[in-house]
């Protein structure tokens, strides 16, 4: 008889992840050890990745990047560090000595270039206000110049001390460091105030602390992993400022959301009986294909991100491909390994979910008003759409700072009280002399209709000037976008480079006008392969494509309202700038598009699961959503959590994908997943697992089930008197 039992305990659950929770949870010491080290080189080496970080960037390869970076290679100066003399006369002695001496010790600093203020022969106009009470003293760094010397100059600015005077220091230089800052402070914030408080819903959810806490566990490890996938990459390419808080939440998120799905189904197995090794084994089974097959579905709806050819499209994708790995990596290994340290802790079920509740019933009313509940969500998600049709994308600047930022005042006085110095909406790069480009400046741009003027020719090198011009009302509205294209259609003969933040808005658009129905087509393509390979079905991918296109609207409409019309600024606190940044959007689709891609794979997988043991459509959608809807959404619950975490940081960049993505998943979980779901699979009934007989055919032979065939625990057996969560005894063989 022992000899038996000790045979039975030995029946393993076949598949690579079954085999592979096995092995973790036997070495877990080893694998604990292993993600304990990338979490320190995360926090000790990662965490560097935000000092390698670049703000800005136009289009790749475009025309205006093109221009940007023919000056950038011909002008010696990296940037400049502007400070406003402001409260006192200009012409005041105490603020000309404190300015002259100022300018004096800066001028001897390393890094710098130049310095010029209002006592500077030939700019003093310039750089003295219409009013004569506030002055600029700007300071131009070198291309090699480093962080600490740009501080060693903002220093001494700020050191200015005359009667009645007040300075504010500031610049593009000083706005980079700023941004880098504040997306660093606003990455922490998030990590710190959403972890906590998804640890109080997953306590609510699993009735304990030690369930909540593996979830909370892994996520840390993801992102400390995450940190250093970045920083490797941030050595091979450009990485945006603006990347990391993206990949951070994405990481964060998704790493919950997986261990949650792990934890969910080892309960249920130590509910059912198991012992610990058996219940991490068949979780990794069948949890774990959920976990991976879900990953992959992100990672191709990131992966479209690689057919634009702007750097920070594709830095975005690197890195949210990497971070989707890892979580991935973290659920699979990681959590194995923490159940066999805890697992007797976490409490089982005493019974399983019954097939009766509030989500079965939800479903039952649903099909009974099929037709209706279709036609309402449909209508609801496509008023709430709407707005995004009138949308415009802008380039923010100082703007995507808080109006407390020394950068940001900086810059809103020199525009309001320097005109002449505030940066140009359209700028031409002109290959040739200062005397060609002047002459093209006077015959040519300054006729051409939308353009209010010619502020200044400059020249950078021996061949090489810009013409700064100015346009009629918004710097980047329509009038400004038409004059890009005038100046592309007329440029005299002469070799030029239309470039500026209105020339930046239009490479932007055109990049995603011709490149954007691409990457959606991959993308689309892919998530349909992906989708016919676990259902067998064509029908169910195409109306899964359809209904995240519905609840995208719904999102892209959001954020449309909020920050270009100023709905709820006031509570979000922020000031609206009349527009969405350039490449938010797209962003915005793609995150969320991985998102509900990865819902739709938690409830199919369980729809499916139940359809191929017999029960019919009708009943098969019921019990699906009863079963798998409070896992459904309670992971959306914490990744709503996660985002509207970071949305509570400053960056006005980060606050649009916060809110973007919070009520993508929102709806996905609510309106989508338990309203449209049910009842458009209650209409098209058994044809939604229809496919041609060769795809069929190929299904059977190529397809991917999202559930395996696990052995019942009766050839698995708990020892007599063990009840789920005391610790077994361990099982040894024994001869004759």
């Amino acid at each position: 008889m022992r000899k038996a039992l000790t045979a039975a305990a030995d029946i393993e659950v076949s598949g690579r992840l079954a085999a592979l929770g096995r092995a973790c949870h036997r070495h877990r010491r080893w694998v604990l050890g292993l993600w304990a080290v990338v979490l320190v080189a995360g926090v000790l080496i990662g965490g560097r990745v935000f000092e390698g970080t670049v703000s800005g960037g136009g289009a790749g390869g475009s025309e205006s990047a093109r221009g940007t970076a023919v000056v950038q290679a011909a002008d010696p100066v990296k940037g400049t560090v502007t400070a406003v003399v402001d409260g006192a006369p200009v012409s005041d002695a105490g603020v000309r000595s404190a300015v002259a001496a100022a300018a004096a010790d800066i001028g001897r600093l390393p890094g710098v270039v130049s310095v010029a203020d209002p006592y500077t022969a030939g700019a003093g106009s310039a750089l003295t206000s219409s009013d004569g009470r506030a002055g600029l003293v700007s300071v131009g760094m070198a291309d090699a110049s480093t962080d600490a010397q740009v501080a060693a100059v903002t220093d001494r600015l700020a050191e200015i001390k005359a009667p009645g005077a007040h300075v504010t220091v500031g610049g593009d230089l000083v706005l980079e460091q700023e941004v880098k800052q504040q997306t660093e402070k606003d990455t922490r914030f998030g990590e710190i105030v959403t972890l906590p408080l998804t640890l109080v819903v997953m306590v609510l959810v699993f009735g304990g602390l030690a369930a909540a806490g593996l979830p909370g566990i892994g996520a840390i490890a993801s992102v400390g992993g995450a940190l250093l996938a970045m920083f490797g990459f941030s050595k091979l390419m450009d990485f945006d400022t603006s990347v990391l808080p993206i990949a951070t939440v994405l990481g964060l998120g998704l790493s919950i959301d997986y261990a949650l799905l792990m934890v969910n189904r080892f309960r249920e197995e130590r509910g059912h009986g198991a012992t610990i090794a058996q219940a991490v084994e068949r979780t990794s089974a069948t949890a774990g294909r959920t976990v991976a097959f879900s990953g992959l579905t992100v990672a191709v709806a990131l992966s479209g991100l690689f057919v634009f050819t702007s750097p920070v499209f594709r830095a975005v994708g690197v890195a949210g491909v990497s971070v989707v790995v890892i979580a991935v990596a973290a659920a699979l290994t990681l959590v194995p390994a923490l159940l066999g340290f805890v697992g007797r802790r976490i409490k089982a079920p005493t019974e399983p979910v019954p097939d009766e509740g509030f989500f079965s019933r939800t479903v039952r009313r649903v099909q009974k008003r099929a037709v209706p509940v279709v036609l309402v969500c449909v209508a609801l998600l496509t008023a709430a759409g709407a707005p995004f049709l009138g949308a415009h994308p802008r380039t923010t600047g100082a703007d995507a700072l808080p109006k407390s930022f020394a950068a940001r005042q900086v810059a809103e006085t020199v525009q309001q009280r320097f005109p002449g110095q505030a940066q140009a909406p359209v700028t031409v790069v002109v290959e040739s002399n200062q005397r060609a480009a002047q002459a093209y400046a006077d015959d040519v741009v300054a006729k051409l209709p939308g353009v209010s003027g010619v502020r200044a020719v400059t020249a950078v090198g021996p061949d090489l000037s810009t013409i700064d011009v100015t346009v009629h009302g918004d710097p980047q509205g329509s009038e400004a976008k038409r004059v890009v294209g005038e100046l592309r259609d007329h440029r005299g003969g002469l070799t030029t480079h239309v470039t500026g933040d209105a020339a930046s808005v239009v490479d932007f658009q055109h990049e995603i006008a011709t490149r954007g129905p691409l990457a959606l087509g991959l993308v689309a393509a892919g998530t349909l392969v992906l989708l016919f390979l676990m259902t067998g079905s064509v029908v169910m991918p195409v109306k899964a494509l359809l209904m995240n296109v519905l609840s995208l609207g719904a999102s892209l409409g959001a954020l449309t309202l909020v920050f270009q019309h100023g709905y709820f600024s006031g509570l979000l606190g922020f000031t609206p700038t009349g527009g969405l940044e350039t490449f938010v959007p797209v962003l915005v689709f793609a995150f969320a598009f991985g998102l509900s891609m990865d819902y739709e794979v938690f409830l199919l997988s369980r729809i499916k699961e139940l359809y191929d043991q017999g029960h019919g459509c009708t009943r098969s959608v019921q019990l699906g959503l009863q079963r798998s809807g409070k896992i459904i959404t309670s992971a959306a619950l914490l990744m709503v959590i996660v985002f509207a975490g970071f949305a509570a940081g400053q960056m006005l960049m980060v606050k649009q994908m916060g809110i973007a993505l919070a009520v993508a998943v929102a709806v996905d979980a609510t309106l989508v997943r338990c309203l449209l779901v049910p009842a458009a699979m209650s209409l098209f009934g058994e044809f939604n697992w229809w496919a041609p007989a060769p795809l069929r055919r190929l299904h059977r032979k190529i397809g991917l089930s999202e559930h395996v065939a696990l052995p019942p625990l009766s050839a698995q057996p708990v020892l007599p008197g063990q009840r789920a969560g005391q610790p077994e005894p361990a099982l040894v063989a024994v001869s004759d």
